[in-house]
């Protein structure tokens, strides 16, 4: 935190401070494919759900250019999400880079990128109920690429207790149950997520991590479009809306649902897929 300081200011401060910004990645070049996926979902077919139980997680599947939602059902809920390609659990949701290329918080055209040495988009948000929310007062806002998750090791280590429905714990257990993983595997696969419908921010004072009140409402969605097979792990997280706390069982909480959406191919033509980085690997290695 940039508010204990011990240092002396130099004499020369003027001239080290007031540098304009410059954007660190333009994310210009990237082709967000949104005209032709916004004509593509007026003929969307609904092929499965699934629904998430209050402090829990479930896994889904969500084949290669099919849609996938996630929606609020019966109060405001958030949820915190992972995504994997399907057929290589280390290749995973890479929440800093994509913060990096769109910002704290994402919404329709933004892409979300997996890790290295992969870097492509797994998927495109298509449609966000929630856009209208922009940015508050506070600089708040949806869907954030900031929070980490709420976990049992920081619980501890703020409050001394053990609490196992975090959605760090609901990850590792939906992966452990439905899938067959070992424990100690999964949770180094467990990653940073995205954080749905959680309406957070930075505070304009301490810069510290805040929560407020989800304005999220039955029949609000957040919509994305695979651009590889995915297996998905979704939690509802035990601070329900988030207005309060976290990592109890104190929030009231409601489940969410996800559903699978598929759609005729010949509504996708032109579309251009991200693909796995091309980057040779070298790292300056070869002489």
């Amino acid at each position: 935190m940039k508010i204990k300081r011990f240092a002396k200011k130099p004499e020369d401060i003027h001239q080290r401070i007031g540098a304009n910004p410059v954007v660190c990645y333009p994310n210009d070049s990237i082709n967000d494919n949104l005209e032709i996926l916004h004509e593509a979902r007026k003929h969307l077919v609904k092929t499965d759900e699934i629904i998430i139980p209050p402090r829990d997680a479930k896994t889904f599947k969500v084949k290669s250019h099919n849609f996938f939602r996630i929606e609020s059902v019966e109060g405001p809920q958030v949820g915190d999400l992972n995504i994997f390609q399907a057929d290589n659990l280390d290749e995973k949701f890479y929440s800093g880079k994509t913060r990096a290329l769109y910002g704290t918080h994402i919404s329709v055209g933004d892409k979300m990128y997996s890790s290295f040495p992969y870097l492509r988009s797994l998927a495109t948000i298509s449609w966000d109920t929630l856009d209208w929310y922009g940015y508050d007062k506070d600089g708040g806002s949806v869907h954030d690429v900031i929070g980490t998750r709420c976990d049992p090791y920081t619980s501890k280590l703020i409050s001394g207790n053990d609490y196992h429905f975090c959605c760090h714990s609901n990850i590792t257990r939906a992966l452990v149950r439905e899938k067959g993983l070992n424990k100690d595997d999964v949770e180094k696969i467990v990653h940073d997520v995205l954080n749905v419908f959680m309406l957070t921010g930075f505070t304009n004072d301490t810069k510290q991590y805040f929560m407020k009140s989800s304005p999220v409402r039955p029949g609000d969605f957040l919509e994305f479009f695979a651009e590889t097979d995915l297996l998905g792990v979704l939690s509802a997280c035990p601070g329900g809306d988030c207005g309060s706390e976290h990592s109890s069982d104190a929030a009231k909480c409601y489940p969410l649902k996800v559903s699978i959406w598929d759609v005729d191919k010949k509504f996708l033509e032109g579309i251009k897929v991200s693909q796995i980085s091309s980057y040779n690997r070298d790292h300056g290695l070869t002489d």
